[in-house]
């Protein structure tokens, strides 16, 4: 086939997790070929060869905007356009009523719907490969901390039935120095010859940085409620807490080193320099929008793009006299938390983020939703700066300019 017949064939692509299944459809949706491809090195080569049939830039549709098999298509030189899962769901009823799915039926919706309502969806572009590795690093580093957050919330409630004191002693359970102490002590019976000197030892062998002298710490751990469980039950639940304890220290030893590495990535990034020139972005938080946002600038050729990408505004349903404005679900949920995480930290260091976060709940919102309004302003800046990749810079932000003369009128 000739490679002029890409710009009247449609592939839709229903991606799983062992297998993927191919549909192949004409300008008048007559299916050209279907067949499924395996998820592995000679999957991935024949997906090419059959795609290399149709043309050298065929156009793509598929429910994912990330992975090896996109990475894979883009690098190829194949148009790839990502459709929301929330639209192929809303699309099903149009071509079947019975409402089951298969993969071999959402391969050729896709392929269809590409071919009807192309216009709508935007063509993948390859972001550069240090966006790609630092979104790598990130995203993997958010899920270890998830994974860090369920375990020291199963290590508190082991502790909090049978020795409360232990969860409460340091701030925070799964930090280096509370992890070390439930090493040494796992239960009540280990500590039961803790003494006010031994806890300074233990306290300086961990350099303990905190404000509280070991005699404050000493009276919290020995003040809390005394579990009432038997002998037996406290050796289980000591081996429990050892057992967390051991999974848990090498996790947030990673952790610590994957932020250390990722701080210094987006310093050296000229995209990661001018999101961390905004109040309070820190370089972790400037990482994860970073990572999100790429450095592909068509891809949020508006404002409003990026604000529904980062759900940072609402859905308006509106039918003749029926207005309703609701809550935005289908986003990018990383980019969203990662924004809100600026938003909710500048409003401690700028006046103008202050000023609009006490707007908002003095009309009632509540403090999440003051947030979003909040990343909603900061989100009009923050595309400016990206888009003509120039830093944050106080003096030519017209309204902290106004707010400032206006406070010093």
């Amino acid at each position: 086939m000739s490679t002029n017949a890409c710009s009247s064939v449609f592939v839709g692509l229903d991606w799983a997790v062992h297998t993927h299944a191919v549909c192949v459809v004409d300008i008048t949706g007559r299916v050209l070929e279907r067949f499924e491809i395996a998820h592995d090195r000679e999957g991935l080569a024949e997906l090419m060869r059959r795609l290399a049939r149709f043309g050298a830039r065929v156009r793509i549709a598929i429910e994912r905007p990330s992975g090896l098999i996109v990475d894979a298509l883009v690098e190829a030189g194949h148009r790839v356009f990502p459709i929301h899962p929330n639209a192929v769901k809303a699309s099903r009823p149009r071509y079947r009523s019975h409402g089951a799915k298969s993969d071999a039926s959402d391969a050729y919706l896709l392929a269809d719907l590409l071919r009807t309502d192309g216009h709508r969806w935007g063509e993948l572009s390859p972001q550069s490969d240090s966006i790609r590795a630092l979104r790598a690093l990130v995203r993997s580093r958010d899920d270890l901390v998830a994974t860090r957050v369920a375990l020291g919330n199963q290590l508190r409630s082991t502790l909090e039935a049978f020795w409360p004191g232990a969860a409460c002693i340091f701030c925070d359970i799964t930090s280096p120095i509370g992890l070390a102490f439930l090493k040494r002590y796992p239960s009540a019976v280990s500590a039961t010859r803790l003494s006010e000197a031994a806890l300074n030892r233990f306290c300086r062998s961990q350099h303990y940085s905190g404000r509280r002298s070991p005699a404050e710490l000493l009276v919290r751990l020995n003040s809390a409620a005394t579990g009432l469980a038997g002998p037996l039950t406290n050796e289980a639940a000591g081996q429990l807490v050892r057992s967390m304890v051991a999974v848990l220290q090498p996790l947030v030893e990673q952790i610590a080193e994957l932020t250390r590495r990722i701080e210094r990535f987006v310093e050296s990034l000229p995209d990661g320099q001018i999101i961390m020139s905004f109040p309070r972005a820190g370089r972790v938080c400037a990482a994860q929008i970073l990572a999100e946002l790429g450095d592909v600038r068509e891809r949020f050729p508006t404002l409003d793009q990026l604000a529904s990408e980062a759900g940072a505004v609402p859905v308006t349903y509106q039918s003749g006299k029926t207005r309703s404005v609701a809550f935005r679900w289908a986003c990018n949920h990383r980019l969203r938390q990662a924004i809100t995480c600026l938003a909710d930290n500048s409003r401690h260091a700028n006046d103008w983020a202050r000023s609009i976060y006490a707007a908002a709940r003095a009309r009632g919102c509540d403090h999440p939703h003051a947030i979003r309004i909040l990343a909603r302003a900061w989100l009009r800046v923050i595309w400016r700066a990206w888009t003509d990749r120039i830093p944050y810079d106080p003096a030519r932000h017209l309204g902290a300019l106004k707010l400032a003369s206006s406070e010093g009128g």
